[in-house]
């Protein structure tokens, strides 16, 4: 019987994750995954950052204006990240973030040493198993999704945007956590799609990918 994996969507800023996950879903409307006997659909994990930013009275231009809020932001996002993935775990869910982004967040903006110790939060630790055990699409830097929407932090420029990136797999090796590239050079959104259900599919049937 196959296993409905979870998906975790990340990448740097404006990378067409939030478009993806709301493709997927949309798939999955119309075509329900099966286990057994049983078809699902996957519950939504959506904008778990922004709410935070919303209900704590946070924007974007704390991250790079106040370490001390920094660093509390995104503890704040780990936590969140943590209750909501628990509050769906006898499901299974695709989401547009994951418990890594806040430690990279914090790795970039406030330091190695504060990063450290948000690794050591329980929260961190439960995200982490959890990402292990789904599969992890990392949206490359690079395409046309560069746009402001005056809410999320922007890079300063494409270096950092392609850095961003960078430090995402950088981590992602550094805790053990398997992942794939979705290359920025494949646009289209079917073909983004369909690059994420091949690989959700062979993890689900316990094939290599």
């Amino acid at each position: 019987m196959a296993t409905l994996r979870n998906i975790y969507v990340i990448g740097a800023q404006s990378t067409g994750k939030t478009t993806l996950v709301t493709a997927l879903a949309e798939h999955f409307e119309q075509h329900p995954a099966t286990a057994g006997d049983t078809a699902d659909k996957p519950t939504i994990i959506k904008e778990v950052a922004r709410g935070v930013l919303q209900r704590h009275n946070y924007t974007a231009t704390d991250i790079v204006t106040s370490k001390s809020r920094a660093l509390e932001l995104q503890r704040l996002i780990l936590e969140a990240q943590c209750e909501t993935e628990k509050a769906a775990s006898n499901l299974w869910y695709i989401s547009d973030r994951s418990g890594l982004d806040p430690l990279v967040y914090a790795r970039q903006y406030v330091g190695v040493e504060e990063t450290y110790g948000l690794m050591q939060e329980q929260s961190w630790q439960y995200l982490r198993r959890m990402m292990r055990s789904g599969l992890v699409i990392v949206c490359e830097s690079g395409g046309e999704w560069l746009i402001n929407d005056g809410v999320r932090l922007m890079p300063q420029d494409r270096e950092a945007w392609l850095q961003m990136h960078g430090v995402f797999c950088e981590m992602l090796d550094g805790f053990s956590i398997e992942y794939q590239v979705l290359p920025s050079a494949t646009r289209e959104i079917i073909e983004r799609v369909e690059f994420v259900l091949t690989r959700w599919r062979a993890l689900c049937e316990g094939l290599t990918t």
